[in-house]
């Protein structure tokens, strides 16, 4: 196969894994499912959407002018 696409033997084989790497699953998807059903048990502390983004805001032009 290398040699029909005129590569090294190595570069294909550099191929295969980067594209097997990008198509297998990162981590066991039970375990991320754990993780998401432990941390909807927990209350985080938030507010509206609106105020997020201006206590957001606030801090970066805060931390603009010492």
């Amino acid at each position: 196969m290398a040699r029909s696409r005129h590569i090294s033997l190595a570069e294909w084989v550099r191929n295969a894994l980067a594209l097997a790497r990008h198509h297998e699953p990162l981590g066991d998807a039970g375990k991320k499912l754990d993780v998401i059903r432990a941390a909807t048990r927990h209350e985080y502390p938030t507010a509206d959407i609106s105020r997020l983004l201006e206590e957001i805001e606030s801090g970066y032009h805060a931390s603009q002018h010492p």
